[in-house]
């Protein structure tokens, strides 16, 4: 079963580098080399917020805690909801810190995982 799923994974990513390398040798002849480029990769961005969209939308926010109006995630799905421009500036906002100081990663990815340890198992 396994092996299947990867058989299709390699598949779909042969398909994806197929279709790429296709759009630029279209795109090559009619705007050169540099805006064949630019196609796939504006080609690849609208595909990745097309999905994103998508899968926003799909999303169920957890039930909240006892005792807490809202959790943090239920509140940040919610907004990805109501205003989906200003999430995707929250995320980009992130990006760009996390790029200019990995360190910052680092640090939530130790708060997060510690913050989990801590906590009790529901009984």
């Amino acid at each position: 079963m396994i092996a299947a799923i990867a058989a299709i994974a390699a598949a779909a990513a042969v398909v994806v580098v197929a279709l790429a390398f296709a759009l630029y040798a279209v795109a090559r002849d009619y705007i050169g080399p540099a805006g064949g480029a630019a196609a796939v990769a504006g080609a690849a961005a609208l595909i990745a917020v097309i999905l994103a969209l998508v899968l926003t939308r799909k999303a169920k926010p957890p039930k909240p805690v006892k005792g807490d109006d809202q959790n943090l995630t239920a509140k940040l799905i919610q907004l990805a909801r109501e205003r989906p421009l200003v999430a995707l500036g929250a995320v980009a906002a992130a990006a760009t810190v996390v790029i200019r100081n990995p360190r910052v990663l680092g640090a939530v990815v130790t708060g997060l995982l510690a913050n989990r340890a801590t906590r009790k198992p529901p009984a």
